[in-house]
């Protein structure tokens, strides 16, 4: 059994480093084709489009449930996805920047999501469901700290090197070599101190038909769980309204007064997104999951729901106001990923609740997948639907689907114990 202060030790830097190439692959690349004058809705179709290995990664979780620990599953992920962000760097001067880029996004997306699967299955094996809960915001928290810093560190980095080279391309390829670095450095900080879990070990198989003999009883043993379709349903509609708004909402910071945005530049965003969104995001994740761990998911429920929706409105008074003040644009982010911090917390907590059984790392990476095409169906039409109503037209659509978000928390059963820390 793994102590509390090495908890502390992997936990938060492995969830960063899970949640930097997810981010740099899904959010980055949203902002280096704006940057570039790709159109909005060709944006969000493509990078909706790079969720697919998320989305499909339940077809080889049973290779990394049977096959190997997780651990050094996770240890080869990081050092392969240091190797994406490489190629990534190298490509994007080219000539043909767009088919090349995508492609190396692309096969860092398939790496990223087996890392996903290993990490999220040596957590659930390493530590006791206590733990578990606490750990639950501590790690959402560092994920999202790994957002914020795409989206807004290296973003700002991006503009200060565009500023400072006078080329675009230049600095994107000069970020994208310093993010694959990055991950150089978690890989090697991560095979010192990263611990071995005595539950850590791979299944006996004989051959690799066998694995997929055994996917088939994991395929079966995850929907005939009690309350399946319902699980499904909150899976895939949860975040519905967040899925558009991801797509749009940094698109939004960034185009001209005459289409409707904000017109700020990439420095700005980055300050916004990496200074004032990761203290929002800090607190509600810390706070959701001490939260649980006290009173367990099914009391917070509600209280989550309606923190991760009903702050997305203050995109539609950005879109009306068009407000020129970073404090004032900042204290609407502060909010929106506030209650985004402390809601989301419920939805990783149910996804861990209902992964519990004989095989959780597949289970947990199935619900995972469902996750990911709740975010890239309605994701791939946002940019199109953007452009078709306009800004404030489209956040306040946006805020009507959130109603769809507490339709669907409301069909999910919780144990009432499930989250509480054991006295």
């Amino acid at each position: 059994m793994l102590k509390k202060s090495n908890a502390w030790l992997w936990i938060p830097t492995l969830y960063f480093a899970s949640g930097l190439p997810y981010h740099a692959i899904t959010s980055i690349s949203d902002i280096m084709y704006k940057d570039m004058g790709i159109s909005n809705a060709s944006i969000a179709l493509y990078t909706s489009i790079l969720l697919i290995p998320w989305t499909i990664k339940p077809l080889w979780s049973p290779i990394v449930e049977m096959m190997g620990t997780r651990r050094k599953w996770t240890l080869a992920s990081q050092l392969l996805l240091a190797v994406c962000f490489a190629a990534i760097a190298l490509v994007i001067p080219s000539g043909h920047f767009l088919v090349l880029t995508l492609a190396a996004f692309l096969v860092g997306a398939f790496v990223s999501s087996t890392h996903d699967i290993a990490l999220d299955g040596f957590y659930m094996l390493a530590l006791p469901q206590e733990k578990q809960s606490f750990f639950s915001g501590i790690r959402n928290t560092f994920y999202r700290i790994a957002t914020v810093f795409s989206s807004g560190v290296l973003v700002m980095l991006a503009n200060r090197l565009g500023n400072s080279l006078g080329s675009d391309t230049l600095a994107w390829s000069t970020t994208f070599a310093i993010t694959g670095i990055i991950m150089l450095v978690l890989w090697f900080y991560h095979t010192k101190t990263m611990p071995t879990a005595e539950k850590d070990i791979p299944r006996t198989t004989k051959n690799i038909r066998s694995v997929f003999t055994n996917y088939g009883e994991i395929i079966k043993s995850y929907f005939s769980k009690p309350g399946i379709w319902q699980a499904l349903l909150f899976l895939l509609l949860f975040r519905f309204p967040e899925a558009q708004l991801a797509k749009m909402g940094k698109l939004f910071l960034m185009d001209s007064s005459a289409g409707g945005g904000l017109a700020l530049d990439k420095g700005d965003i980055g300050f916004i997104y990496g200074v004032v969104g990761v203290i929002g995001l800090i607190a509600g994740g810390i706070a959701g999951g001490i939260c649980i761990s006290r009173k367990g998911l099914k009391y917070w429920l509600w209280p989550m729901v309606a923190a991760i929706s009903l702050p997305d409105a203050v995109y539609i008074y950005m879109s009306f106001a068009l407000p020129e003040s970073l404090t004032a644009i900042g204290s609407c982010i502060f909010i929106e990923q506030l209650g985004y911090g402390f809601g989301f917390t419920a939805y990783t907590l149910y996804m861990i609740y209902f992964a519990q059984g004989k095989y959780p790392t597949a289970h947990f990476a199935i619900s995972t997948a469902f996750m990911s095409l709740g975010m890239m169906l309605p994701g791939m039409f946002a940019g199109a639907l953007q452009e078709w109503m306009g800004y404030k037209n489209f956040f306040i659509w946006i805020t009507a689907c959130t109603l769809i978000t507490f339709i669907v928390s409301a069909l999910i059963k919780i144990d009432p114990g499930f989250g509480k820390k054991q006295k």
